[in-house]
């Protein structure tokens, strides 16, 4: 109802009255001022010259219909349903958009082990970090070592990934193949502070820890 209520614009002048036929489709009663400018500004939409809002709400509608695998339509008349198509959205049947890559990076994944399969030499391994999933690729000698951490904790995993960028700009990992990893300490970070200040050092004895630091990182750089 926003994204709508801001396609149509003119938002003093229109009202929702009702959703019907089992809550498929929407209402709105527009009031006779401001009627030619609300067709003026969905016809702008058809026509691709419409106000940079009014198209904004036309992409929100029609990606809230994508996702829910439905399509939908603007149309004129009482009721709705027989009336003249004003503005289509496509959704569901939008043809897809193309993703560019694929692009090779090294890098990081962080999560816990729930997974360790495969039948030859490559073996998959299924990770979870909070909600997201990801399915890694690793060789065999990794792959056993895995498995004594599996649901213990979170793992950094080192290696390369494969990605595409969508045309919305988001990113897709597709593959990530690991090299080797790390098993976090997920202390908390008071116990991780304590830790450091057992740590034996020189800087103990100095009165000011900070300006003697900073002494020294001074004359370092006016050496290079």
């Amino acid at each position: 109802m926003g994204a709508l209520a801001k396609l149509l614009g003119e938002t003093a002048n229109v009202h929702f009255s009702d959703v019907f036929n089992a809550s498929t489709a929407l209402r709105a009663n527009v009031d006779s001022p401001a009627q030619p400018k609300v067709f003026a500004r969905v016809s702008a939409i058809r026509a691709g010259d419409a106000p940079v809002d009014a198209v904004r709400a036309f992409e929100v509608i029609d990606e809230m219909l994508r996702k829910d695998n439905a399509y939908g339509t603007l149309t004129e008349g009482d009721g709705g349903v027989e009336g003249a198509v004003i503005i289509p959205f496509p959704g569901k049947r939008r043809p897809p958009e193309p993703a560019f890559g694929p692009f090779k990076k090294e890098g990081t994944l962080d999560g816990e082990v729930y997974r360790i399969g495969g039948k030859d030499e490559t073996k998959h391994v299924g990770i979870r970090d909070g909600k997201r999933e990801y399915n890694l690729v690793t060789s065999e000698a990794v792959a056993l070592e895995l498995r004594h951490h599996a649901f213990s904790g979170q793992i950094r995993f080192h290696g390369t990934g494969t990605w595409y960028r969508h045309a919305d700009g988001e990113w897709e990992l597709r593959t990530f193949k690991v090299k080797d990893f790390d098993v976090l300490d997920d202390a908390p970070l008071s116990e991780v502070i304590d830790r450091l200040r057992k740590v034996p050092s020189d800087l103990r004895a100095l009165s000011s820890p900070v300006s003697q630091l900073l002494d020294d990182r001074s004359g370092m750089e006016s050496r290079h």
